[in-house]
């Protein structure tokens, strides 16, 4: 289910009706956020502007994390979603985001990447 972003037709500060002069066009349309959550990799693809597409994680396993100091990227199990700055609501439902802290085998990391748009969750270590 898409919806619009652009209230064409409203209300005047009267409460007489507004008739929009226009239609609302395909590049306003908005799509419900796709939230990366812990579980079974399913992945989903999306045709977008320009028909390109983009490769959104539904479910991810798995997540690059990098190690600064040892200079080097390894694969991790995600454990949970320990923060997410983003919502308090994220959470508690465990979604990833930009910014949220995981809980992976080798230990906290804060996701670099945008898992609901690339398709891909990147980590950085946090060394405590």
């Amino acid at each position: 289910m898409r919806k619009s972003i652009e209230n064409l037709a409203g209300r005047k500060y009267t409460g007489g009706r507004i008739i929009p002069n226009r239609t609302r066009r395909k590049y306003e349309i908005d799509r419900y956020p796709n939230e990366a959550i812990v579980g079974e990799p399913k992945n989903v693809v999306r045709r977008v502007r320009g028909n390109n597409i983009k490769v959104a994680f539904k479910f991810a396993e798995y997540a690059n994390v990098s190690d600064k100091e040892a200079k080097k990227t390894t694969k991790a199990k995600i454990l949970r979603v320990t923060k997410n700055p983003a919502n308090k609501d994220f959470e508690r439902r465990g979604v990833i985001s930009k910014g949220s802290i995981l809980e992976t085998e080798l230990g906290l990391a804060r996701v670099v990447s945008r898992p609901g748009q690339d398709g891909v969750i990147n980590a950085v270590l946090i060394r405590q």
